[in-house]
């Protein structure tokens, strides 16, 4: 007779882990004891040698299918004769337990919800420990009922007993409940009056959603706008009110069927819509979708989801249609979680609120998720993936000191490192005002509290006027300020855990701020993966930007710099009044507030616009998105030239040859394509020029799909290995991550 102690840490808490060991346990007829902890699971088990090994080796095979275990800590020690196997109280310490986030409902949920004879019949907070809320609930480690926002709902007798009882699917499910314990919906009228509670609730919003009304929903994460995705007048009136002129909306559809109607859908992006994560996932729209256009205008593309929530698929049951569901907040905000921000900041937009009294700890909008060579690239990390951890395998061996990572300025995230991971927040948004400030402090503070962690370094962005850079002055610990493009780089090698591997790192996006003063954004780096030293290799020959900053939301004047580059005098009187264009070429002629750029972003706007697309943009990489579009229609196309020396890539030949296509009347997507292809060629000849096999590609431009997969094609034509990452976004949503492991490499 023996016995083991086990410490098992990752996935392993609000999965069903502690019923699964005590069943296992219960067949092979051993004793002991599980609990959770703050830091993961513990068993101490007793039994023969034999059945000792048979347990440990069905403990990895048959874990719970959340489950992911990271470490397996084992001790053997002497007997001390449990009579039984039992299930303990949790207990504390060190907070490092991995949360698990929130999981869409699962199928034995579902069944009950629509079972006339269930308890449970058209209850909207069903759950077990197989889906339902988690991270959206958390006020506290570890995961018990006590430390979550269910705590005030005291468990009916049928409830307790399922809770309670080790074999049943309920067991320890810490947001169990039922209608006749657990949370309730309420109808409000825009006011905040209480009009219909429960079941009438739900029929009188689908009646108003039928007719044409804007309803927001409190879901998982927060509030959702909802209308009708058929009824382009509802969608018209949600874009107005919102502030919302163009950029797409996402739309939930009742069933994957219903999806198959208006959307091309691969066995991958089905196994995505369908998973526990359940995310928006890119589709290519059929030719006569029933969606009206205003959803997504002149776009080719259609971000679609299923009903992740008991209270989604009873509404989408109802209606039998899709809607829109998109974020509750104006333009630029925060998603609303509470009744009394959603009134005061949706009251204007939404006709009526469906709410309920269940508190939501945290923001989470929903996740996006685009298929990319195959694979699947999260380019918004929030609902059915965070705050899970990235692990780290530095050269640097030791103590690692905590850092706080603040992220960058647009679709801002935050992370902690601890250890040998790092947690990665829930997507934050752009930090472009005080409600978007206040969201980027909360969820600082939420992370703080739940791994009651104190940082001993901050990371943030060399760029001093962003708002995270200003709010770790705040902060009494010493500051590391990490390079744009470098965090992208580190953040992107971190995501695909290619530690001890060297690699080129091509980091192309809109704007960051350089080491030598000048806006990067066509950056290669060399990665050494004996040290994680990343250094510049090769960039972008410079161009001047007039007005810095406001020519991200003006292609015109981007296409103005690099006119002027070219020491062309270009016909842009169309763009321009006679005033704006005199006063724009002085101030390039005088280098005043003309920053220069080595920005493959912008270069993207300046192209769409000789091609036709807007001059004005209401969204960052709409004209990039335009110039996609534009190229899918095209297969193969020829590059354009391009010269590198003395580590720039000149691409003025490029331009000049673009501007004779276009004199000669060359269909813009022909070019459009040839531009993507001219881009996929300067990788590879850096790559052959910088010999080294790996090439990373990240930042925002590698969110573009034509361009993705053109590049990958070519490395792996002349033999170089692409690495792309795809469970952190390639955007600016992997920055705190690259931060941190910056930080921490120079600590």
């Amino acid at each position: 007779m023996k016995r083991l102690a086990i410490k098992l840490t990752g996935i392993v808490q609000g999965v069903g882990f502690r019923p699964f060991v005590y069943r296992l346990a219960q067949e092979l007829k051993l004793t002991g004891w599980v609990n959770n902890s703050s830091t993961g699971v513990f068993i101490e088990i007793e039994g023969n040698v034999d059945d000792l090994e048979q347990f440990l080796r069905r403990l990895a095979i048959e874990k719970p299918t959340q489950a992911q275990i990271q470490s397996q800590e084992l001790n053997w020690l002497p007997v001390t004769g449990y009579t039984e196997f039992t299930i303990r109280p949790s207990v504390g310490g060190e907070k490092t337990a991995i949360t698990l986030p929130d999981l869409s409902t699962c199928s034995q949920c579902l069944e009950e919800i629509f079972d006339p004879t269930n308890r449970r019949y058209r209850y909207p907070f069903t759950n077990c420990t197989n889906c339902g809320p988690r991270y959206s609930i958390i006020e506290g480690l570890p995961y018990d009922r006590p430390l979550t926002t269910m705590k005030t709902f005291v468990m009916c007798p049928e409830c307790a007993q399922e809770y309670h009882n080790p074999l049943d699917r309920r067991f320890h499910a810490q947001p169990n409940a039922c209608p006749i314990c657990g949370p309730q919906l309420g109808l409000w009228d825009r006011d905040g009056n209480l009009l219909y509670s429960q079941e009438e609730a739900l029929q009188v919003a689908v009646k108003g959603i039928k007719e044409g009304l804007i309803v927001a929903i409190k879901g998982l994460g927060g509030f959702q706008l909802v209308v009708d995705a058929r009824n382009s007048i509802a969608v018209a009136t949600l874009r107005q009110r919102k502030q919302r002129p163009s950029k797409p909306f996402g739309v939930m559809y009742p069933d994957l069927e219903s999806v198959q109607q208006d959307c091309l859908v691969t066995e991958l992006e089905a196994e995505l819509l369908r998973s526990p994560q359940s995310p928006i996932v890119l589709l290519t729209r059929q030719a006569n979708s029933s969606i009206a256009a205003n959803v997504a205008p002149n776009n080719p593309d259609l971000g679609v989801m299923l009903p992740y929530t008991p209270l989604h698929h009873l509404l989408l049951r109802d209606l039998g249609f899709p809607i829109i569901a998109t974020s509750g907040n104006l333009a630029n905000e925060p998603i609303c979680t509470s009744e009394l921000e959603a009134k005061q900041r949706l009251g204007r937009i939404t006709d009526l609120f469906l709410v309920h009294n269940r508190p939501i700890t945290r923001p989470l909008d929903d996740s996006i998720v685009r298929v990319i060579n195959q694979q699947p690239v999260v380019l918004r990390r929030a609902r059915g993936y965070a705050p899970l951890p990235i692990l780290l395998k530095l050269p640097k061996k030791g103590v690692k000191p905590k850092v706080l990572a603040l992220g960058a300025h647009l679709k801002n995230t935050v992370a902690i490192s601890m250890g040998e991971q790092v947690f990665l927040s829930q997507h934050i948004g752009d930090l472009d005002n005080q409600a978007s400030l206040q969201a980027f402090e909360q969820v600082i503070a939420t992370l703080k509290q739940l791994y009651e962690f104190t940082p001993d370094l901050i990371a943030c962005d060399l760029h001093p006027d962003y708002m995270s850079s200003q709010y770790a002055q705040q902060l009494e610990q010493p500051i590391i300020r990490v390079q744009h493009h470098q965090a992208h780089v580190l953040g992107a090698y971190a995501s695909e855990q290619l530690w001890g591997e060297s690699c080129l790192g091509v980091a192309w996006d809109g704007t960051g701020s350089g080491l030598d003063g000048t806006i990067w954004g066509g950056e290669f780096f060399l990665v050494k993966g004996d040290s994680l030293d990343c250094h510049r290799v090769a960039s972008f020959l410079p161009f001047p930007l007039p007005g810095g900053d406001t020519a991200i939301k003006q292609p015109r004047r981007t296409l103005l710099g690099v006119l002027h580059q070219l020491n062309l005098d270009y016909n842009l009187e169309h763009y321009f009044s006679t005033t704006e264009l005199i006063n724009l070429k002085k101030m390039l002629n005088q280098k005043l507030n003309t920053p220069l750029t080595s920005s493959v972003g912008r270069l993207f706007d300046a192209v769409a616009l000789l091609l036709g697309l807007p001059s004005v943009v209401s969204f960052e990489g709409e004209a990039a998105m335009g110039l996609e579009f534009l190229a899918r229609k095209v297969k193969q196309a020829q590059p354009y030239s391009f010269i590198f020396n003395n580590n720039l890539v000149d691409w003025q030949p490029m331009l000049r040859e673009i501007l004779t296509d276009l004199a000669e009347n060359i269909s813009p997507k022909i070019i459009a394509a040839r531009f993507h292809h001219t881009l996929a060629e300067i990788i590879v000849k850096i790559a052959q020029e910088v010999g080294e096999k790996r090439v990373m590609l990240t930042g925002g431009c590698f969110q573009n799909k034509y361009l993705s997969e053109c590049t990958i094609d070519k490395l792996h034509q002349r033999g170089f290995i692409p690495c792309y990452q795809g469970l952190i976004p390639p955007n600016d949503g992997c920055i705190a991550l690259g931060q941190a492991i910056a930080a921490l490499n120079q600590s």
